[in-house]
């Protein structure tokens, strides 16, 4: 049996060395990226500041209910197969296998288009220089964090997001003082850009859509939590701890940057609508510091830009690799994936990882650029998809506790909004799912090769769920049936006092004073 969540794991499986300051900064680390520092500014100026933060404040709810009940889920049965493991023991096998698989993949082929971006960003310093060389560079470093042990990942995730969280709020300082002319660079009045042309809400709905949409991509990465919970030192208690903690942090990240951006920056500037890595001078990080008077505003933010990389590079090859390990100690993949080092890394599923993600930057670089973005739209969605599974796993996980008759008492974290919570993202999250593409159906002629790229994910998850299916006879299961136990060992729920001091508690974990749940 395995032993409680609060105790070490044995010697010849995973370490739970990850403290709640890891799991903090991994969460923070898997949504924070180049999401928020270049493409921000392109939702300010299609829906205006005030449809950005009505877009951004919606997803955000939807993903702070999703993480309360991955929390609920993670916090009682900590497994490194998190939602894909909690798909096959909650609602139907085949359900878990398609889950862990589309969730390996997404994020294999996530590292290779990193590598692409890490070596755009290079040329900045070293236009000289390939950029294959610069990707084989970075690759090495983050094999190298992740084969040494799970506390060389956890560290380096750490100081990798603390140096993105510290940009933010250096940019809301700056913002903030800009805005009540404390610094140069901020308008005349402070609501001035909240009234020019259609503003506060430009574009009407669709254009809202669109901004969900954006923000749903930059939210993904929350869930790696989940993923981090099979190597939590204590996740009864680490758990519940970073679910509150991350949420509060990444929205007010969020809604205050991008407030800040349509407060000092019009939404009609056209270096809003400019997206691409590639021209790190038109972010809107770097327009507002090069407002302010900031010297190297345009270095630092590529630095900062390539750190974020970096992070989600780190976050996705640590992500895929432990799926990888999960579906092959359940038997969904070969074995051989299933064996640990001795410090604890399943370095077979590692090398495999890191293969994938080579071998599609590779293609990326060397063979048909068609082959490459076929194979990024069939990962694109599998991020909404792993989202639309939590809330799946949750309502089945509480309708099948309160069945079998147990107590919530016995559970380390309980959600405080179900059944609300898990209904409104799953349905919230398949309206952005389905509504990815739009416009294609809008055109006068329905674009279906458009359509095929961008919903190729979901035919794809559909094929591996129902070939598992029909190969293994496998149904839906019972709530009466549900397996509740981990191993059968039950977890023990955790006593923490909102007051108690965390050890690991440093300047993201505790001490910068944020809303509280």
């Amino acid at each position: 049996m395995n032993a409680p969540a609060s105790a070490p794991a044995r010697g010849d499986g995973l370490r739970r060395s990850l403290k709640t300051r890891h799991l903090t900064m991994i969460a923070i680390g898997g949504s924070i990226g180049t999401g928020l520092f270049v493409a921000s500014g392109a939702t300010v100026a299609q829906a205006g500041p005030g449809g950005a933060l009505l877009g951004y404040a919606l997803i955000g709810l939807m993903v702070y209910f999703l993480m309360t009940s991955l929390g609920e889920m993670a916090a009682y049965m900590p497994v490194a197969g998190s939602f894909a493991t909690y798909g096959a023991r909650f609602v139907e096998p085949g359900f878990g296998f398609a889950l862990g698989w589309n969730y390996w993949y997404n994020w294999a082929v996530t590292i290779a288009v990193e590598l692409s971006a890490a070596a755009i960003v290079m040329k900045y310093w070293f236009p000289e220089i390939p950029g294959v060389v610069w990707s084989g560079v970075f690759l090495s470093v983050m094999f190298a964090l992740n084969a040494i042990s799970v506390k060389g990942f956890g560290e380096g995730e750490y100081w990798f997001s603390l140096i993105k969280v510290v940009t933010v709020l250096l940019f809301i300082v700056a913002g903030v003082a800009m805005i009540f002319g404390l610094m140069k660079g901020g308008q005349t009045l402070p609501l001035e850009n909240f009234t020019i042309g259609d503003a506060p809400f430009a574009g009407g709905l669709p254009a809202l859509i669109g901004v969900a949409m954006i923000a749903g991509f930059s939210f993904q990465g929350t869930e790696l939590i989940g993923i981090a919970a099979g190597e939590s030192a204590d996740p009864g208690r680490s758990i519940p701890r970073a679910v509150r903690q991350v949420f509060w942090r990444i929205l007010l990240f969020y809604v205050l940057a991008i407030a800040i951006i349509g407060l000092l920056i019009p939404y009609t500037d056209p270096n809003l609508l400019k997206t691409d890595v590639t021209e790190i001078g038109v972010s809107p990080f770097t327009l507002v510091f090069q407002r302010a008077g900031i010297a190297f505003a345009a270095s630092v933010m590529n630095t900062v830009i390539l750190t974020a990389i970096l992070s989600a590079g780190n976050s996705g090859m640590y992500a895929s690799t432990r799926m990888l390990y999960a579906l092959a100690c359940e038997g969904k993949a070969p074995a051989l994936f299933a064996r640990l080092s001795r410090n604890g890394v399943p370095l077979n599923a590692l090398y495999a990882t890191t293969a994938v993600g080579a071998l599609c930057f590779l293609t990326s670089i060397f063979g048909d650029q068609t082959v490459y973005l076929w194979l990024l739209n069939t990962s694109g969605m599998t991020g909404f998809i792993a989202w639309l599974g939590i809330a799946v796993c949750h309502y089945r996980f509480r309708r099948a506790w309160r069945v079998q008759g147990r107590d919530l008492a016995e559970l380390p974290y309980r959600s405080p909004f179900f059944p609300f919570g898990p209904l409104f993202a799953f349905g919230l999250c398949l309206l952005i799912t389905l509504g990815q593409n739009w416009q294609a159906f809008s055109a006068e002629h329905v674009d279906w090769v458009g359509l095929t790229a961008t919903y190729i994910g979901i035919p794809l998850f559909l094929a591996i769920w129902f070939g598992y299916r029909w190969r293994h006879g496998s149904r839906l299961i019972p709530l009466a049936t549900i397996d509740l136990t981990s191993d059968g060992q039950p977890r023990v729920a955790a006593t923490e006092s909102a007051d108690e001091p965390d050890d690991d508690d440093d300047l993201i974990g505790g001490a910068v004073p944020v809303a509280a749940n």
